[in-house]
């Protein structure tokens, strides 16, 4: 089991990644993992953040998150927002990939 150091340091630098990569799209990323930068500041968020949502992602984000969007996010086609979908239900069902 990781101490909190470890695991603070492996998180500030997933973030760092994530700001450092912004080709890769949330949406992508929820599709592939579930997740994205939008659900780690929501985590924050239920760890205790003060701030609002907003200020969440903003400091995952590096940047107010319709910043972000304007600057870097791309349109969602229909197989990302399927296989986004798909990923989603195996968050809640449990389910492994095929």
């Amino acid at each position: 089991m990781l101490d909190d150091a470890q695991a603070a340091a492996a998180f500030r630098r997933l973030v760092r990644h994530l700001r450092q990569r912004h080709d890769a799209q949330n949406i992508d990323l929820m599709g592939l993992a579930g997740f994205c930068r939008n659900c780690l500041a929501d985590w924050v968020q239920d760890a205790g953040f003060e701030g609002d949502r907003n200020a969440a992602r903003a400091m995952i984000h590096g940047m107010p998150m319709e910043q972000w969007k304007e600057r870097y996010q791309s349109p969602a086609s229909e197989e990302q927002l399927a296989r986004m979908d798909v990923s989603m239900k195996r968050n809640k069902a449990g389910t492994p990939p095929p």
